[in-house]
């Protein structure tokens, strides 16, 4: 298991920012007392978390000329009709998968193909449940045509 390239960042200012806090706490109050122990076990914990959050598992992944893949670990939330307004300009379903803090927040194309629209969207960061994160939230669209010449979003 590997950890994404931005991740790397984060833990090591995480790192050092617990390493000092863990070196105030044993410092004032003796490397023996309780407090410090709680700290480090504490810090640990939480650059466990962190570090689950950035990991980026090597998988095997059975493709097929009719398989379409989930693009993201988690759970499906919303399987609905809606209108997408940016490519297609019709009605679709729209299937919604929320990822929680220990999925790992690594996203896949659904289906084998050609990329034939990419755009990023700069945006919020609301909470995944929030009405608008779909629309608000920072985000890519990416449309793959498949070897049939179908077209996902």
């Amino acid at each position: 298991m590997t950890l994404h390239r931005e991740g790397r960042v984060i833990l090591i200012g995480l790192l050092l920012v617990l390493v000092a806090v863990n070196s105030l706490v044993c410092w004032l109050t003796s490397c023996s007392s309780l407090w410090c122990g709680l700290t480090i076990g504490a810090s640990l914990i939480l650059f466990y978390l962190v570090a689950q959050f950035f990991r980026v598992p090597k998988r095997v992944i059975t493709t097929g000329e009719n398989t379409i893949v989930c693009p993201a670990d988690g759970k499906v939330v919303v399987i609905e009709k809606v209108h997408e307004p940016e490519y297609f300009d019709r009605e679709m379903m729209q299937i919604s998968v929320f990822m929680s803090p220990l999925n790992v927040h690594v996203n896949f194309n659904p289906i084998a193909g050609i990329v034939k629209y990419f755009k990023y969207h700069p945006g919020l960061y609301l909470v995944a449940w929030h009405p608008k994160s779909s629309t608000e939230n920072e985000r890519t669209t990416v449309v793959v045509e498949d070897n049939k010449g179908r077209e996902i979003l």
